[in-house]
């Protein structure tokens, strides 16, 4: 009976259509990366896909032809060593570090539109998650006091259930609000001037248009 080898499966997780690659210089001491730092940004190493894929020994970022799928560079991804460093001045322009053969080098990328480098970045940030949820499982006593405290009590009023608020230096038959969940509220004072309500607070404002 002849064996079959299963296959390392793979998952694509992000597909870059359209990256530029550049040479950049030396990181200045203590300082990071700067695009503008990398000379005439219109021309580019090189330009080609990028792709993010899972598989079973981890996560790699592949730099590839778009045409042949030939691999212009590859860099393996560890949550705990990112090999991926944002530049200071733009959103758009990263330095990844890749390796050959066990040769290491930086090289600068940027990406034509700001959702597709927004997309690279929470892709990358996603699987860092899971990696960490992966190598950090909860242990057996945090499991069992979740389990142990039990579903949350429902305090909320039921139907036809009521409650009384006392209003401080009122007269006894004057100071008893009460408030029906279903039928709005009334209230017992007998001064003819209506119900006393509870006066609500107003919700936050809004975040300002930008």
């Amino acid at each position: 009976m002849e064996e079959f080898q299963d296959e390392e499966i793979e998952s694509v997780l992000y597909i870059g259509r359209e990256v530029s690659v550049f040479k950049i210089p030396p990181m200045k001491k203590n300082e990071g990366h700067r695009a503008q730092e990398w000379g005439d940004l219109g021309q580019p190493l090189w330009k080609g896909r990028l792709r993010i894929i899972e598989r079973s020994s981890g996560v790699s970022i592949q730099f590839e032809d778009v045409n042949t799928g030939e691999s212009f560079a590859k860099a393996d991804y560890d949550p705990a060593k990112p090999c991926v460093e944002a530049v200071l001045d733009s959103s758009r322009y990263f330095v990844v570090r890749v390796e050959d053969n066990g040769r290491r080098a930086y090289i600068g990328m940027g990406f034509l539109e700001r959702t597709d480098s927004f997309d690279f970045n929470v892709t990358l940030q996603d699987y860092t998650k899971r990696w960490r949820a992966r190598m950090n499982p909860p242990d057996a006593a945090t499991e069992a006091a979740a389990a142990s405290a039990g579903p949350k009590k429902d305090y909320s009023l039921k139907d036809g259930q009521t409650f009384s608020i006392s209003i401080p230096g009122r007269a006894k038959n004057n100071n008893t609000t009460t408030s029906n969940l279903l039928g709005g509220s009334t209230s017992s004072s007998s001064s003819g001037g209506g119900g006393f309500g509870v006066p609500l607070l107003p919700p936050p404002p809004s975040a300002p248009r930008r």
